[in-house]
């Protein structure tokens, strides 16, 4: 019989030649590029990319200003509309920042068309409110056509911590993602960290920044950057400017100079002057919109961080009094959270239960 030494021998040994054919095997065969890889049907290996994120919805952006205002308006009109329901409405979009003119407004417009229409029960009314809300919101969604210009010049103004130069960051983003090239200018000479915060979002996404010293001069910044664009071919230039408190009559005096220094280009810029808002501000927001517009009227507005506010309705006031329309809004802190303005998604998710806090 065959010892237990020689039995485990001759194992090792098959066992080594197995190991060795397979390994010559392997050294002979080439390896695979990747095209031939593709070639034969096998599935190539993509490159490593930035993960797309998805953006906040409206309706989880404002389950703060929901929690006050859907609950509220549930079962609010079971007795009809009579004085007692206006008055407890009043005091709802009051508290939602509506403001007091477009509060009366929206009370008036909605007596007079449920007595002209004939509703008077719960469901009937409270369509009726969310209808005659979305038609106030109406002028705020006018097309913003970036073709009709190269380079098309977007002035951001606003006042301190609203969140200008992030949004103007979070604009570069959209843009470069449409196919767009961009240029920043750092026209905020006043603070040496907006200048540095413009330049980490251009080296963030690969977008040339034009800036000078703290201190230099807003509007030579800013023409030299209109100046450089049209000599690239570039297609949107961002220009940042410092964010001028209202009753700073100096602030204020250097963007009208902003505006006629801009309009020597002879290229009809700034094509674009975009006001930012917080919505967190309230009526503060609608106070601003008023003085900015003595100083260089804005065309269109940007409403930030409205998914940490509970004043929603601030919305409605800025779309009553000034007409404009809303670019862009702040539903979140990813890039992809500045999105655009839907008024029918927006007062869908304030009046859409469930969800709020």
């Amino acid at each position: 019989m065959m010892s237990i030494e020689i039995l485990l021998a001759l194992t090792a040994v098959i066992v080594a030649g197995l190991v060795w054919a397979v390994w010559g095997r392997r050294r002979s065969t080439p390896s695979q590029s990747p095209s031939d890889s593709t070639a034969s049907g096998a599935p190539s290996v993509p490159e490593a990319t930035e993960p797309t994120l998805q953006p906040t919805s409206f309706f989880d952006a404002l389950s703060k200003s929901r929690s006050g205002w859907a609950k509220s308006l549930k079962g609010l009109f079971q007795g009809g509309l009579d004085d007692e329901v206006r008055e407890d409405l009043e005091a709802l979009l009051l508290s939602a920042d509506v403001g007091v003119d477009t509060t009366d407004w929206v009370l008036d417009t909605l007596t007079e068309r449920a007595k002209a229409e004939g509703v008077s029960d719960a469901d009937g009314l409270l369509s009726l409110l969310k209808s005659i809300l979305a038609e106030l919101l109406a002028p705020t969604e006018k097309a913003f056509d970036l073709s009709n210009h190269t380079p098309y010049v977007i002035l951001m103004v606003g006042v301190n911590g609203v969140g200008k130069t992030t949004t103007i960051g979070k604009l570069a983003h959209r843009f470069k993602a449409e196919g767009r090239s961009v240029l920043l200018a750092a026209g905020d000479t006043f603070r040496a960290a907006a200048v540095e915060q413009l330049k980490a979002w251009g080296a963030r996404h690969d977008v040339p920044v034009i800036a000078q010293d703290t201190g230099a001069d807003s509007a030579s910044v800013l023409y030299d950057a209109c100046e450089s664009a049209r000599a690239r071919g570039i297609d949107v230039v961002l220009a940042d400017t410092a964010g001028r408190l209202q009753n700073k009559a100096n602030l204020m005096s250097e963007l009208e100079k902003i505006g006629r220094v801009l309009g020597k280009l002879n290229m009809g810029a700034p094509h674009e002057v975009l006001l930012v808002l917080d919505a967190a501000t309230g009526q503060n927001a609608v106070s601003q919109a008023r003085e900015f517009a003595k100083a260089i009227a804005p065309t269109g507005l940007v409403l930030t961080k409205l998914d940490g506010t509970a004043k929603g309705g601030i919305v409605f006031a800025l779309a009553r009094e000034f007409e404009l329309p809303i670019r862009f809004v702040g539903l979140g802190e990813k890039a992809e959270d500045l999105q655009p303005f839907d008024r029918h998604a927006f007062v869908d998710a304030l009046f859409a239960e469930g969800g709020g806090d």
